[in-house]
């Protein structure tokens, strides 16, 4: 269990009185980095699972594969869950094959 405080530098909310003290976190969950594919088309390239910083929730950091780039956050079990589409239970996202020279 973390120890919370208050904080007291005027910013709103708690944080853990040790961030950097991961020791008692529980571990992250795993997931191959790469390419994924969204089950509506688009790729995607996984960089890996990070932990919010006020709840601790697993979430992936990925960025799409065209366009600008941007970073973005989807909470672990959202990444990880299938979605019914026509009646039919299929990933919402899924390893794709690493493109070629990639």
């Amino acid at each position: 269990m973390l120890a919370w405080q208050k904080a007291s530098d005027g910013r709103r909310g708690d944080y853990p009185l040790s961030m950097s003290s991961s020791s008692s976190l529980p571990p992250l969950p795993t997931l191959p980095t790469g390419r994924w594919q969204h089950h509506k088309g688009a790729f995607y390239e996984v960089l890996g699972v990070v932990r919010h910083s006020e709840t601790l929730e697993a979430l992936v950091l990925y960025r799409p594969l065209v366009g600008d780039g941007t970073l973005w956050v989807r909470p672990f079990d959202m990444f990880t869950e299938s979605v019914d589409i026509q009646g039919q239970s299929i990933p919402r996202f899924k390893p794709a094959p690493q493109s070629e020279g990639a």
